[in-house]
């Protein structure tokens, strides 16, 4: 009965693990809801402001904003990963992470220089073990990133663009569509062209016909508008990060506990086993002594 004993302590840890898992899994679901339902409505706002920028980048003119104005030549850029602090979500930052490192190796073959940004305990690992210098870091952005906390970076990134200190700015973050599809992409947001160029296809035959009137002045407008939109962009990747990685979560973990199903249900067949092979063992050890007095 050695054996069956060894299996029921499998058993046992097996079913604690499948109870960890599962309430892993049932946090992370609860969180993607809250998470999804601030990203969509963010979507929706960056949707329309985007379209907005789009349209007065299209039209015609006197002044325009800085953060419009692409570089002729790109010398500096900053590359902002987002990833997670924790670490149970599948292969969500792995993916990100394998992305960045070929996006630096063609920067650096470009002859662009660059500084890296990193959100999150399990790049600023990554990259260190990498022996890649970190610029910046951060932990603090967790499921549910203020936009205060996002505001703080991206005002430094408008400066810095504004100034000439930088000549763009790339995010490297996990794409939310929708809940089966969650893409690794690098997007650059400033200068903020790119922004403007999203709303292409139907709606370019009437970009030059929308006209819009100014109060106060075209001026003002732009310079408000344009880094709000630079701002709301940003806090969109952060947001979609931010519930990509509890869908991955979630995932991982329902499949961790449907893993550990299995295996239990394979120990309880094999724990059967053993135990009727001691039962079948005992009987014959019992007959035959029996035999053996007649």
């Amino acid at each position: 009965m050695a054996n069956a004993r060894l299996l029921v302590k499998r058993l046992k840890a097996v079913r604690n693990i499948r109870k960890i898992t599962r309430t892993m899994e049932l946090i992370a679901t609860s969180r993607f809801k809250k998470a999804m339902d601030r990203a969509t409505e963010a979507a929706e706002y960056t949707r329309k402001i985007a379209e907005i920028v789009g349209d007065l980048g299209k039209a015609d003119l006197k002044f325009s904003h800085p953060l419009l104005e692409k570089r002729d030549v790109t010398r500096k850029a900053v590359v902002l990963v987002l990833t997670s602090n924790r670490g149970l979500c599948g292969g969500y930052n792995g993916a990100i992470l394998r992305s960045t490192l070929r996006h630096l190796r063609q920067l650096k073959e470009d002859g662009v220089d660059y500084s890296l940004e990193v959100s999150g305990k399990r790049g600023i690992k990554f990259l260190n073990f990498q022996k890649i210098p970190v610029t910046s870091s951060y932990t603090h952005f967790e499921d549910k990133p203020a936009f205060a906390e996002v505001d703080v970076i991206g005002s430094r990134y408008v400066e810095d663009y504004i100034a000439g200190r930088i000549d763009r700015l790339d995010v490297c973050y996990t794409e939310f569509h929708s809940i089966s599809r969650q893409n690794a992409v690098i997007e650059t947001i400033l200068p903020l062209s790119n922004l403007s160029g999203q709303n292409t296809g139907s709606t370019d035959s009437k970009a030059g016909s929308v006209e819009y009137e100014f109060q106060p002045s075209p001026k003002e407008i732009l310079e408000e508008i344009v880094p709000a939109a630079f701002r709301a962009k940003l806090f969109k990747c952060f947001l979609d990060a931010a519930v990509s990685e509890q869908i991955a979560r979630m995932v991982a973990m329902k499949g961790a506990t449907e893993n550990a199903d299995e295996m239990a249900g394979n120990l309880k067949q094999a724990y059967n086993r053993a135990r009727q092979a001691g039962i079948t063992s005992e009987l014959a050890e019992i007959i035959g002594g029996a035999a053996a007095l007649e």
